[in-house]
This record gives C-alpha cells, structure tokens and sequence, in this order.
C-alpha cells in the first residue's frame, strides 16, 4: 500500500479547497504551535485508533504532525483501516512554519 506525502505548500492548497488537516501531535504539542487552518482536526496518534469515526471518510484528509513521522504511521493507518483519500504531510508543522504557512 502506497503512502502518498505532499509538502506543506500543497498542503495548504489542498485545505484550502476543502480537505480536512489532522493533526496527530499531543496536546502539549498543538498549545505550543499549531496549524492555523479551517477543517482542522485534532486526534492524537494514541488515540486515533478510538476516535477514527471522527475523521471524515467523504473528503480528502491530510495528515500531520511534528516532522512527518507520527504521521505517517497514522496515515498507514488509516489507509489499512478503508480510508482512500490520505496523504501525509511531509515535514509536519516544522516544514510548514519554515514555509511561513499560518500557524497560532
């Protein structure tokens, strides 16, 4: 099963136009920064096992975390749990502030 990654410029575009970003970092993690976008969602990795209804299945959903790691795992997970429209965000919320993307 292939794991697609985009950057986090094609990231934006992609939220922008309407799929949702979800952030898979702990709570710490998103109240020292985080992704300054509509159709966020927040479920951390330990948890996404038991909260994976909250995470749309009729839109296109972007995966992120801190560098790409954590979610990748996720994205896998979702892929290998029915879900289609995945990517990973490759270089997480560091790549994406480096880019001068929004973040709060």
């Amino acid at each position: 099963m292939e794991i697609k990654e985009i950057n986090p410029i094609e990231a934006q575009k992609l939220v922008n136009e309407n799929a949702y970003l979800l952030d898979v970092r702990e709570d710490q993690e998103v109240e020292e920064l985080a992704y300054d976008v509509k159709n966020l969602i927040h479920i951390p990795l330990s948890q996404l096992q038991d909260r994976i209804s909250e995470v749309p299945t009729d839109k296109e959903v972007i995966v992120g975390c801190r560098s790409g790691a954590r979610s990748y795992r996720a994205t896998e997970f979702l892929l290998h749990n029915g879900y289609q429209n995945v990517k990973n965000l490759k270089f997480g919320i560091i790549g994406w502030s480096q880019d001068g993307l929004p973040t709060k």
